[in-house]
């Protein structure tokens, strides 16, 4: 079948779309910006990449109008309360309006369990989603509601991994002891892809789960369990939503709106309702969620994670597209060169290049990296916790710590960086390797470009010269020496800053 994919880019449309595509689909995939949606090789055959964004009806104007199934993965986590919920009904309502000019005849929708009373605003709005994408006709509207969904890079995953490991000892809110019913990401896809055009679940809705029903409690006990570790959680009553939301910012890797809307979220059960069970209609057994964990687990050891929470850019940490930065500017800038030339095979060096930040580290002073990120994190910023998707691998879109890649051409030798932080500027990093004339060998060039906003941005720059000749500088050597023997010492030129 001719299937559009929306949210192609996020973390569940990244893993569904090379299952459409095995299974002789042929997939349009909906994105805002086909400069940020990479596309393996190998997909290339049946998979069309269309420019849209489902807030700008004009844009979906020349979308195909042949597409026999539709996904539906776009959600929001971020603004207000009235903002995100008027962004969700717009989003869904443009592209009702699309679908009904086409020969669509299945939307399929991943939504969130909202079986308990008092519903937050995001789950009231899921909700409220599902009531506009039924007015589509003639398709039929399939639902799927899940609850945490586990999986290597999901935000929840990567939240309870956060708190897990950084805290033996946790003081939580009341919101722990609500119940959920997790279910691991490998199930979501079966479910996804086992209702597609399936003649019993047209106009339905189904909740999904795995055979689990948890405290968010016994979730974090269980993680510490599978990982051997031994932590104690008390309850309080007193931490308010905002406390509670700014405690699972500063701790965790996520954002502030993030972490709003899902202690808001959890303050609901998400439990499957036995009436709308999708055990009804197709038969499946799901994984626990141990084993759920073991498996993410797995995928993280054996670099394997196919996609992350921050894909989406659902943070909203950049108000303009990101990859409009791509070219670092000229003019009205601020700049820290730094070179140095090696005789090494230069693959070893852009392996060390592509290895920055994370577990890695920063190769020079990472207690002074550390500090920026805490910095960053208490002035509302994302902080230094995001880590990377990969230790070895990174393609445009990735978060590194508090960058964003831009450009990763490994064929070109050139990694771009652009900065996440609260800053009064903008920041760019470059790493290239270049061939080297005098030596006969290569060159590492590392640039770090400032431009800055104002007075503030020009007294921010000039106070951090002092810690730029240290930690740049050292970057520069450290990346060049990381793991040469000693018959391959780099050969010694002036840095340029």
């Amino acid at each position: 079948m001719k299937i559009l994919l929306t949210g192609a880019n996020g973390y569940i449309g990244q893993r569904l779309l090379p299952l459409l595509v095995e299974a002789g689909h042929e997939v349009v995939c909906l994105v805002r910006d086909p400069r940020r949606f990479t596309l393996p090789e190998r997909l290339r055959e049946q998979v069309t990449v269309a420019q849209g964004d489902l807030l700008q009806p004009t844009s979906l104007q020349e979308l195909p109008r042949d597409i026999e199934v539709a996904y539906y993965l776009v959600h929001s986590m971020s603004g207000t309360d009235q903002d995100f919920v008027q962004a969700e009904r717009q989003s869904a309502e443009n592209f009702t309006q699309y679908i009904n000019r086409t020969s669509a005849r299945q939307i399929i929708y991943l939504s969130g369990i909202a079986n308990d009373r008092g519903l937050s605003a995001h789950l009231r709005s899921r909700r409220a989603v599902e009531t506009v994408l039924r007015k589509a006709q003639p398709a039929a509207l399939t639902v799927l509601r899940a609850s945490i969904i586990i999986g290597s890079g999901s935000a929840s995953f990567e939240i309870i991994r956060d708190l897990v490991e950084k805290l033996p000892v946790m003081i939580t809110p009341r919101w722990l002891n609500s119940r959920c019913q997790p279910i691991g990401v490998r199930d979501v896809m079966f479910y996804l892809t086992a209702v597609l055009d399936n003649p019993d679940c047209l106009g339905q809705s189904f909740d999904i789960g795995g055979p689990d029903v948890l405290t968010y409690k016994q979730m974090l006990l269980g993680l510490a369990e599978v990982r051997g570790y031994r932590r104690y959680i008390l309850t309080v009553p007193v931490l308010t939503p905002r406390l509670s939301s700014l405690w699972l910012f500063l701790v965790t890797s996520t954002t502030f709106s993030l972490a709003q809307s899902l202690v808001d979220s959890l303050r609901n059960d998400t439990i499957v309702a036995t009436k709308r069970s999708i055990s009804q209609v197709i038969r499946h057994e799901c994984m626990g969620y141990a084993e759920a964990l073991k498996l993410a687990f797995t995928r993280i050891e054996q670099n394997e994670v196919i996609s992350s929470w921050t894909d989406a850019l659902s943070s909203g940490v950049m108000e303009r597209n990101y990859m409009d930065f791509v070219q670092i500017p000229q003019h009205g800038m601020l700049f820290d060169r730094q070179e140095m030339a090696f005789m090494r095979d230069p693959d070893e060096v852009l392996q060390n290049v592509w290895s920055i930040g994370g577990e890695r580290g920063w190769y020079k002073v990472d207690w002074l990296w550390r500090v920026r990120g805490l910095l960053d994190k208490l002035a509302g910023g994302v902080g230094l916790r995001r880590g990377r998707r990969s230790p070895s691998d990174l393609r445009a879109g990735d978060q590194l710590d508090f960058w964003r890649v831009l450009v990763a051409d490994r064929p070109g030798r050139r990694l771009l960086l652009y900065a996440e932080m609260k800053l009064p500027g903008e920041a760019w990093l470059q790493f290239r390797i270049v061939p080297d004339e005098v030596t006969g060998g290569h060159r590492l060039e590392q640039l770090a470009a400032f431009r800055p906003r104002g007075l503030a941005g020009r007294l921010y720059w000039y106070s951090l010269v002092p810690f730029h000749f240290i930690i740049f500088k050292g970057m520069v050597e450290n990346i060049v020496h990381y793991g040469a023997a000693p018959n391959t010492a780099p050969v010694a030129t002036p840095a340029r800053a």
